[in-house]
């Protein structure tokens, strides 16, 4: 094979190891083992500690072979032994090669081994080892021989996978995916700076702050009996204030989560209700994974998504919560963060790859919202965001309901306008950008006619039997995304920058406050680098936003509740028997960006 001809050792690595919520791995043992000559390495916990180096080679002719790799790569920062210079992760590339089809067992190692026909250990003895491996404290001689067997069983399936795998495999791309899973573990390692002392005031207050809430906003919307939401009561309130809202099948509200956040883009007044409902039925406080350091960690679950994106657990990481939380993100004292995402990525990814002239414009423009309107001719050659404000958001949600696959009921919904006003935006599209819509119908039919389609990295998504256009067409956009992100992390990450979180279109990153400019600078430079090398040279911009100590970050979506919460709690600290319904919460509802999350910085006496 080739793989022998390129690399003279190719390593099979497992770490067992346990991780309270929130924390940095401590390890138990190691099993590793050469796939070629079949050296064995078997380490326990205290062994591991005397090297400073693995125990194994990483050098560039060497091989690292794990499955899901970036938990081995977090022990490897925990024990300060450098990373493999060449990473081949089985789990990405059984993710790979069955995006989009059904896998009788799922995507786990156990999951792969069934996909192949190969056999595992039992799923009842796994948890019984990975319990014993949670305890931690003393082991005995015969747990300690049981756990190193265990992590053992690992590495023999990735011995039995390999072969398996990797005639069906890219390999320089493969490398490049697992490349990323070592800046994936610094992100898990670093993890997102937490304001923990207002934390664990929250979570001591929480419900009676939830109750507090409840009264107050009730009071515009009266769609709460106690805490439970009544859809009736809520369906007068949308009739009385003339809003469309959308419906189900059988004629009833459409209440799901994200109708509520894509309704509050067009009626800002629905913000708070949204919230305090997120507030209610999806937040727990104690889920939040945060270590005794004061650091939001957690796995970044990276693949996982059909687009290849990263999919963190909601209850656990910051940014999966409700936005009006993310107000707990404070950096430590003398040192900043910052939240840096690409401009209109989506849209400038489809300009690219459409080779679409007008769209290359409208994004170069710097406001692709507006250019559209211009190219149109929907506004004057001499329109601006303030002369034409309104006319710009109508196009501007047109853009966006192009991205999110829409259709003009939706559409129309979201502007407040009628159903031809909305086709009448559509068919501009259509027609300004009849380049992209053309390759945009040639992707959809290239999938359709042979089964897949794949971003310019190799992420591939199969088409089963039930295809959904709409996703097929945002594919590639989305797709290619996340293929951005990840590069532009390696070279983050590569370049000695503290990388706190991916967040779909952005990066956290944190530095020194004396430092921090010329990190931003150093890595807007290589975000923009990043997009150039995936969209086959044509620059994407990218925003940032700065939050320096002692100022906390906030999204502008979620200002208005975090304020509203922290008067509250500050209110019933001072007095613990404070009437609840005398509290006014809101006294202005912030509109909220369709687009971004913008920051809002808090100092402590406004916090």
């Amino acid at each position: 094979m080739d793989l022998f001809r390129r690399f003279k050792e190719i390593w099979l690595v497992n770490f067992e190891f346990s991780a309270p919520k929130g924390s940095i791995p401590k390890v138990r043992c190691l099993v590793a083992i050469e796939f070629i000559s079949g050296r064995k390495i078997r380490m326990w916990e205290d062994e591991t500690g005397k090297f400073s180096s693995p125990p194994y080679s990483v050098d560039p002719e060497s091989l690292f072979v794990a499955y899901y790799s970036s938990a081995e790569l977090c022990c490897h920062i925990a024990l300060e032994w450098q990373f493999p210079c060449h990473i081949l992760d089985l789990f990405i590339e059984f993710r790979n090669l069955t995006n989009g089809l059904h896998t009788r067992c799922g995507v786990g190692l156990v999951g792969a081994l069934t996909h192949f026909g190969l056999s595992s250990i039992n799923v009842i003895e796994r948890e019984s080892m990975r319990q014993l491996v949670l305890r931690g404290g003393d082991y005995s001689e015969s747990e300690k021989t049981a756990l190193l067997d265990y992590c053992e069983s690992d590495v023999i399936a990735l011995s039995l996978l390999l072969p398996m795998i990797l005639p069906k495999i890219d390999m320089e791309r493969a490398l490049l995916r697992g490349r990323y899973m070592q800046a994936s573990a610094q992100m898990e390692f670093n993890g997102i700076p937490i304001d923990t002392n207002f934390l664990y005031r929250l979570q001591e207050k929480w419900s009676l702050i939830q109750d507090a809430l409840i009264y107050e906003i009730n009071k515009e919307f009266n769609v709460f009996d106690g805490r439970i939401f009544k859809a009736d009561r809520f369906e007068k309130w949308l009739i009385d204030k003339q809003v469309s809202w959308p419906l189900l099948a059988n004629g009833g509200l459409d209440l799901k989560d994200d109708t509520f956040r894509q309704m509050a883009r067009s009626y800002p007044a629905i913000s708070p209700l949204r919230e305090l409902r997120m507030s209610l039925s999806q937040m727990r406080l104690s889920a939040l994974a945060v270590g005794e350091d004061g650091r939001n960690r957690c796995l970044l679950s990276a693949f996982s998504a059909r687009t290849s994106r990263n999919q963190p657990s909601t209850s656990q990481f910051i940014f999966g919560s409700t936005v009006w939380l993310r107000g707990l993100i404070k950096p430590e004292e003398d040192k900043g963060i910052a939240y840096l995402d690409w401009s209109q990525q989506e849209f400038g990814i489809a300009a690219a790859l459409s080779e679409d002239p007008l769209m290359k414009t409208a994004y170069l423009s710097g406001d692709p919202y507006l250019a559209f309107a211009k190219q149109a001719g929907g506004v004057p050659e001499n329109a601006t965001k303030l002369t034409h404000k309104a006319e710009r958001e109508k196009f501007k949600a047109c853009v966006l309901a192009v991205q999110y696959g829409m259709g003009a009921e939706s559409l129309a919904q979201r502007i407040g306008q009628s159903v031809s006003h909305a086709k009448e935006l559509l068919r501009l599209h259509k027609k300004t950008y009849h380049i992209f819509w053309d390759w945009s119908e040639d992707t959809v039919n290239y999938a359709m006619i042979h089964g897949e389609i794949w971003t310019v990295f190799g992420w591939k998504v199969h088409v089963d039997k039930n295809p959904n256009p709409r996703f097929l067409r945002n594919f590639l956009m989305q797709g290619n995304g996340a293929e951005m992100l990840r590069l532009a992390c390696c070279m983050v990450s590569e370049a000695g920058i503290k990388l706190c979180a991916p967040v779909h279109d952005a990066i956290l990153i944190e530095a020194p406050l004396s430092e921090l400019d010329k990190v931003i600078k150093r890595t807007q430079s290589i975000m923009a680098e990043a997009s150039a090398i995936i969209l086959n040279g044509f620059n994407l911009n990218s925003d940032v936003e700065i939050v320096r100590y002692p100022d906390r970050y906030m999204d502008e979506r979620g200002s208005a509740m975090w304020k509203a919460v922290n008067r509250i709690m500050s209110d019933l600290e001072r007095s613990p028997c404070l009437l609840m319904t005398t509290l006014p919460v809101y006294e202005q509802t912030i509109p909220c960006s369709s687009m971004h999350r913008r920051p809002i910085l808090l100092s402590d006496k406004e916090s």
